[in-house]
């Protein structure tokens, strides 16, 4: 069970790595399309811990919170998606010739 402690350091460490480039950036666009691949990663994080803490645990209040938590890391991945999509649309309408 190596694959789920692999996934929360690299998301933790991407999300770290958007929310520094935002601050790098003055481009509004850029600024939210790296917000919402942050969020991705957030999202992410979320579901993988609670799924390594389960998994470490095996108790039914570890199962419940677990639950709850990967509820709210999947709606955070949708929405960090959503976006994504969204920003990357709006890029490529505003430079088309790149």
């Amino acid at each position: 069970m190596i694959i789920f402690p692999m996934v929360i350091v690299l998301s933790i460490v991407l999300y770290l790595y958007y929310k520094v480039a935002i601050l790098k950036t003055k481009d509004g666009l850029t600024q939210r399309y790296f917000n919402a691949k942050s969020k991705i990663c957030l999202g992410l994080f979320v579901v993988a811990f609670s799924i390594n803490q389960y998994v470490f645990y095996q108790t039914q209040i570890s199962l419940f919170i677990g639950l709850v938590l990967i509820s709210l890391g999947f709606l955070q991945l949708i929405r960090g998606l959503k976006e994504t999509k969204h920003y990357r649309n709006e890029w490529k309408r505003l430079n088309p010739a790149d």
